[in-house]
């Protein structure tokens, strides 16, 4: 009777080992697992509070635009204003299209194709005399710009030609 009595405390003991092992595993597993999901929980919350705070506050901005006859435009590069009683000047960051043409045809490279593009006046980051000649104009403007490509600008088929460049400034970026 006493070796039945043994091997049967001896199941117990390993019956209980093993609980305590599985609880063990499970008190380590949500140490570790609670944190992480109420931090993930967080951020969540924040990302959506954020996303609703963005978007009220765009539509509060385009509200005050319409009422004032301007019009504000968010884009990857910033804020602009398309208010057309606004005046480009030097130094001014501007949102523009453009579509440029040699004799009359259109030459590769030569048009935003309608996506817009980034242009400081002042920054000599285009063809010479280009930026300048939209210093004057207005927003929802379109400005003809002459130029001539430089004798060394790196593409033969455009070395020293004459361009005329259809220039729509779509607005002028906030600071």
């Amino acid at each position: 009777m006493k070796k039945e009595n043994r091997k049967m405390a001896q199941e117990k003991r390993k019956l209980e080992r093993a609980k305590q092992e599985r609880q063990r595993k499970l008190k380590k597993f949500f140490l570790y697992f609670i944190p992480c999901a109420a931090l993930v929980i967080i951020v969540l919350i924040l990302a959506l509070h954020a996303g609703q705070s963005d978007s009220s506050e765009t539509d509060t901005r385009q509200e005050s635009a319409t009422a004032t006859g301007s019009s504000i435009v968010s884009t990857e590069n910033g804020t602009y204003d398309s208010d057309s009683s606004l005046t480009v000047k030097d130094g001014d960051s501007l949102n523009i299209d453009y579509t440029g043409t040699i004799d009359g045809e259109e030459f590769e490279g030569g048009s935003t194709d309608g996506s817009g593009t980034v242009l400081v006046v002042g920054s000599h980051s285009y063809i010479d005399d280009f930026e300048e000649q939209l210093i004057g104009h207005h927003p929802q403007e379109t400005v003809e710009v002459n130029v001539t490509f430089p004798e060394d600008y790196g593409v033969e088929e455009l070395n020293g030609k004459d361009a005329v460049f259809q220039v729509t400034i779509n607005g002028i970026y906030q600071e």
